[in-house]
C-alpha cells in the first residue's frame, strides 16, 4: 500500500493543513472561477454538466455538494433539479461569499443554501441526503479517509456520492501530453495570478500527488461505499466517481 504524499499550500506555516486550505481559497476567492477555467482550458464545466445530469437521473429530494467553492455546481443543481434541501458546503468563508453573491435577489436564494464547515465533521444527521457531490475538493481534506466517512454517514441508504476529481492519464499520447502541459504551459498560467503562486503551485502538486482511479476506488470500499466505479474524462485529465451507500 502506498502512502500519499502529504501536499500543503503554505510550506513553512505552523497552520495545519485544514487552516492552510481555508486560508489559501479565501485568498483566491476572487479569482478562483477564472483559474479553474483557464486551467481546464473550460472543460471544468464540461465534466460539472455530466455530475448534475448523474444527480438529476437519481431523482433526489436532498442534495449536498462538499467544498462547494463559489458554489457553480450547487447553483446548477438548484437551476435543473426540483430537490427540496439544497446546500453547498465550505470551509472557506471567501469562496462561500462568492457563491451568495451569485444567487442573491435571484430566484435561486430560497433555493440553495451555502454553509461554511469543516467536512471532516459536518453538522448534519445520519442519512441526511440522496446525493451528495464533491468536485476538486477531496485532495483538500486533511484526513482522506475521515472526510469520506463522514460524508458516508450523512448519506442515505441507497444514496449516491459523487466524486469529480483531476487525475493522470495513463496511456500514449496523452501521458506525455498531460506531463508536458503540466511542466512548461501551466507555470505560464501561474504567472498570470502571480499574486497566488503559492495556491497555483498547491493546486498543481497536490493534483499530482492524489490518488486516482483504482486506488482511490479501494479507498471509497475501504470507508464503507458499495457500487464503487469510475470513468476517466478528456483522456484521463479529470476522473468521476460514483459510489453508493
Amino acid at each position: 500500500m502506498t502512502t500519499q504524499k502529504k501536499v500543503t499550500p503554505y510550506k513553512d506555516s505552523t497552520l495545519n493543513k485544514k487552516e492552510q486550505v481555508e486560508q489559501m481559497f479565501d485568498t483566491i476567492s476572487n479569482k478562483y472561477d477564472n483559474l479553474n477555467r483557464v486551467i481546464s482550458l473550460g472543460t471544468d464545466l464540461k465534466w460539472r454538466r455530466k455530475v448534475l445530469q448523474m444527480a438529476k437521473n437519481h431523482t433526489p429530494d436532498s442534495i449536498l455538494d462538499v467544498a462547494t467553492g463559489t458554489g457553480d455546481l450547487a447553483i446548477e443543481f438548484a437551476k435543473h433539479i426540483t430537490a427540496k434541501k439544497i446546500i453547498g458546503f465550505d470551509l472557506s468563508e471567501g469562496m462561500l461569499s462568492m457563491a451568495r453573491k451569485k444567487v442573491n435577489n435571484t430566484v435561486l436564494q430560497a433555493k440553495v443554501d451555502f454553509i461554511k464547515g469543516d467536512g471532516e465533521a459536518m453538522p448534519f444527521e445520519d442519512n441526511s441526503f440522496d446525493v451528495i457531490t464533491v468536485s476538486f475538493g477531496v485532495r483538500n481534506f486533511e484526513n482522506l479517509e475521515k472526510g469520506l466517512s463522514e460524508i458516508l454517514r450523512v448519506l442515505k441508504k441507497g444514496g449516491l456520492f459523487i466524486i469529480l476529481e483531476t487525475s493522470v492519464p495513463k496511456k500514449f499520447p496523452f501521458k506525455q501530453g498531460y506531463h508536458l502541459y503540466s511542466k512548461n504551459i501551466l507555470p505560464l498560467v501561474g504567472t498570470l495570478f502571480s499574486k497566488d503562486k503559492v495556491a497555483y503551485n498547491y493546486l498543481s502538486e497536490s493534483a499530482s500527488v492524489f490518488p486516482y482511479g483504482e486506488a482511490l476506488n479501494n479507498i471509497l470500499r475501504k470507508t464503507g461505499f458499495i457500487e464503487v466505479q469510475h470513468k476517466p474524462q478528456t483522456f484521463g485529465v479529470a476522473t468521476i466517481y460514483s459510489a453508493t451507500k
